[in-house]
């Protein structure tokens, strides 16, 4: 298949229109007192503003795009045998919502689905409105940040050995038999932050961070981040170095790294 820049524009000025709904309604109900919040059978948080946002991004999604797929964090996937289908997490970073701290975003993302089954983001949009900044990419466009009005393309940093680098990450659980290993490579880096969610990732889009690790995640946590740190210039893949958004954990880098932290984790590699 020919591949062009402007291949996805349709699909990319769709995402956005998505992301405007769901900024709306979300700050809205941010920091309210009536914020419902309820527990999942995961034991994870849930507001009534996640549930209002991906409901919102469904009728939408019904309206434009009705042949494609739907895999929403909140309600479910209608996926089945789509070659085209869309990954919503209508707020990533419900705790940080929840608590009025604001590093959360909307998480929107397209995917395609080839003959023989290989499936690729091809657009990506974290929507981040109490921070006033947006992140977004398209297949061979680029990525792009857009912080109060005004857009700016963004790439990966040069940083070339871990001792120099920034990593950043959401905590220690997870890690089981990596702990170790990832700890060590923490204590020997310039900078560490718990950052964590879509935060981390994106800045390592813009150059500000070096290396973003998380061991795990769902599918709607990293698809959007997957082709906005790619397009940046950087490498995702998950923490066994198998690349895209599907294998159940993510890592982020500036690509000169991600070979050194990918062996640093898998010491038995």
């Amino acid at each position: 298949m020919v591949m062009n820049s402007e291949q996805y524009a349709e699909d990319l000025a769709l995402a956005h229109l998505l992301a405007n709904i769901a900024d709306s309604i979300a700050l809205e109900r941010y920091q309210a007192l009536d914020l419902v919040i309820t527990t999942k059978p995961d034991n994870s948080p849930v507001t009534d503003a996640d549930r209002a946002v991906e409901t919102a991004i469904r009728q939408a999604l019904a309206t434009h795009r009705p042949d494609d797929g739907l895999l929403g964090e909140e309600f479910g996937s209608d996926i089945t045998g789509a070659q085209r289908y869309w990954i919503i997490d209508p707020i990533d970073g419900t705790k940080n919502f929840m608590r009025g701290v604001p590093t959360w975003a909307c998480l929107i993302a397209l995917v395609e689905v080839a003959d023989d089954g290989t499936q690729e983001v091809v657009v990506g949009i974290a929507s981040a409105p109490a921070l006033s900044r947006r992140w977004f990419a398209s297949a061979h466009s680029g990525a792009f940040v857009t912080f109060n009005g005004a857009t700016k393309k963004i790439s990966v940093s040069r940083v070339a050995s871990l001792v120099d680098a920034s990593i950043a990450y959401s905590d220690f659980i997870g890690f089981g038999d990596r702990l170790e290993p990832f700890q060590n490579m923490l204590a020997q880096a310039w900078r560490t932050r718990g950052m964590g969610d879509f935060w981390s990732h994106v800045l390592v889009a813009e150059g500000a961070v070096d290396v973003a690790i998380e061991p795990t995640l769902a599918i709607w946590d990293m698809a959007a981040l997957d082709i906005i740190v790619r397009e940046a210039g950087g490498t995702f893949t998950n923490l066994s170095g198998k690349s895209g958004p599907f294998g159940g954990s993510g890592v982020s880098t500036n690509g000169i790294l991600h070979n050194a932290v990918i062996n640093g984790i898998n010491p038995a590699n």
